[in-house]
């Protein structure tokens, strides 16, 4: 699994005095909700017989590999970026309503990145508890996950205090129609010490446009 690290010199960093600043003296995080346009992906899932779900958390994952200021963490009282996240989100128990956390290697390719979804489904969907995995997610795993049963116009899932996640937060709600285009509601929260709204829109305006090609990332 990947988990490397890249040290980030504080002293030569660009975000430095911000990051003092939204940590020390005003701790803040934004939350932004925008409605996506899924069609094309929908339909082409759809057609090939696979799960949105999945591919959503792949998506999401992949987006963030492109841009280092969604991946600083704090180890040891230094910071670092890692090369990559691995999606960390719930998996809903039928029988008892309950959620347990699951978590799912990335890879950049998208197939493989699907079989292990898959996989994990398989062997560890039915444990309940806190954990359905035995093992604790990585420290480099992000909160991501959908809320089927309720069509949201905003989401603001935690408030940012001073302890040392980084990390964005992303959640997504139930689709619906509009305008004869299938659209999701998608929130994305984040830590200001680390990343700006123009960050974010940047994040936003390539998953709007993966979602419009999604023949550019799903190779059947």
């Amino acid at each position: 699994m990947n988990t490397k690290l890249y040290s980030i010199d504080f002293e030569t960093w660009e975000r430095r005095q911000y990051f003092y600043y939204f940590t020390e003296m005003l701790p803040t995080g934004f939350n932004l909700n925008v409605e996506i346009d899924i069609t094309a992906t929908y339909h082409q899932l759809k057609e090939a017989g696979m799960k949105f779900f999945p591919a959503y958390l792949y998506l999401a994952a992949k987006l963030i590999t492109e841009q280092p200021e969604f991946r600083v963490a704090k180890t040891d009282h230094k910071l670092g970026y890692y090369e990559v996240l691995h999606p960390s989100y719930a998996c809903f128990h039928e029988d008892d309503k309950t959620m347990s956390n699951m978590w799912t290697e990335y890879d950049p390719d998208f197939e493989s990145f699907y079989q292990n979804y898959l996989n994990d489904q398989e062997h560890y969907s039915r444990n309940h508890g806190i954990l359905a995995k035995p093992e604790l997610p990585p420290p480099n795993s992000f909160m991501v996950g959908m809320l089927p049963w309720t069509q949201f116009s905003s989401y603001s899932p935690i408030p940012y205090s001073k302890a040392d996640y980084y990390f964005p937060v992303m959640q997504a709600g139930r689709f619906f129609e509009k305008n004869g285009r299938k659209m999701m509601p998608f929130s994305i929260t984040v830590h200001h010490a680390v990343a700006d709204g123009y960050h974010v829109g940047l994040f936003l305006e390539k998953f709007q446009a993966a979602m419009n090609h999604p023949e550019q990332w799903i190779r059947l």
